[in-house]
């Protein structure tokens, strides 16, 4: 479960760097946007393709750390599981992340025939 903290951390417009580990045991990072859904699990969004797609399955383990804006030396580090991936609504997800981090009413940068991927990842 999310403390409060990493709940106000990633709920604001913190950048947030999700690890994890791809098929040959190396680890890999990306910096990411991110939200907490209603049900307190850590929701990000990407396409289909990328590294972080290829490893985030269902199940695979996380680790995922963010620092408050403006306080350098205020972090918070949690590790989770994901528990879902879908595509279904996934676009409606990452028109909101933009709404948040860019106060655009739609993701700016999306590509022709890019098919978006909404990962959930729960914390215990």
């Amino acid at each position: 479960m999310l403390t409060d903290q990493a709940r106000e951390i990633i709920s604001d417009r913190t950048i947030v760097h999700v690890a994890g580990v791809d098929t040959d045991g190396r680890p890999h990072n990306s910096a990411v946007w991110a939200d907490v859904d209603a049900q307190g699990r850590i929701v990000f969004n990407t396409a289909e393709g990328r590294v972080k797609d290829r490893y985030l399955r269902v199940g695979a383990p996380v680790c995922i750390s963010a620092t408050r804006i403006g306080h350098d030396y205020e972090a918070i580090t949690v590790r989770g599981t994901v528990v879902e991936r879908t595509t279904e609504g996934a676009d409606d997800v990452i028109d909101a992340l933009a709404k948040k981090y860019l106060d655009a009413d739609s993701y700016p940068f999306r590509r022709e025939g890019e098919v978006r991927v909404t990962i959930r990842v729960e914390v215990p």
